[in-house]
């Protein structure tokens, strides 16, 4: 019952994520409200899932990455190299991914953030005449929304996650 909770609050985070990354594409900003959210979410079912294994491990690891993701990138942050926003949505991520599939995120995200750079860098590949405008604007602007990569990253970990469980319960 308490590993189906889990997955539920992390379930409960994709609709969140979409919004986040729909918000930081449009507007460039990203919520704290959503940040925090996304924050009780990941902890609960880190909490959840630490219950019902009787370990606390991933809690405390994703605990430690979220630390490290967060020192890593302020500096950054006050070189205004990155919006505060994707600072504190990456220590967030690890809390909504866990500790055990933080590679499988890093690797989501770091495809992400290619296919983005290279969108925003060559407008003239994607199909709408409207869109090419708005990258163009953007690379003008040297904003890149890094908000999306991060929250598609985080959308296929839990996708993985969920059918990882799926595939367990059908084979037991």
């Amino acid at each position: 019952m308490l590993p189906a909770a889990a997955m539920l609050m992390k379930l409960l985070a994709i609709p969140l994520l979409f919004r986040i990354a729909r918000l930081d594409f449009t507007t460039h900003r990203i919520a704290n409200s959503n940040v925090l959210l996304l924050l009780c979410l990941g902890a609960a079912s880190l909490f959840l899932a630490g219950l019902a294994q009787g370990s606390w491990l991933d809690l405390g690891l994703s605990s430690a990455a979220g630390l490290a993701l967060f020192l890593a990138l302020f500096p950054f942050w006050l070189l205004k190299k990155v919006g505060a926003g994707d600072v504190k949505l990456m220590a967030v991520a690890p809390f909504v991914s866990g500790g055990a599939d933080l590679t499988v995120f890093a690797i989501a995200l770091l495809v992400f953030a290619i296919v983005t750079v290279m969108v925003v860098r060559n407008p003239m590949l994607l199909p709408s005449p409207a869109f090419r405008v708005y990258v163009e604007h953007l690379d003008r602007r040297r904003v890149v929304p890094f908000g999306v990569p991060i929250a598609a990253a985080l959308i296929v970990t839990i996708g993985l996650q969920l059918a990882a469980q799926v595939l367990a319960a059908l084979s037991s």
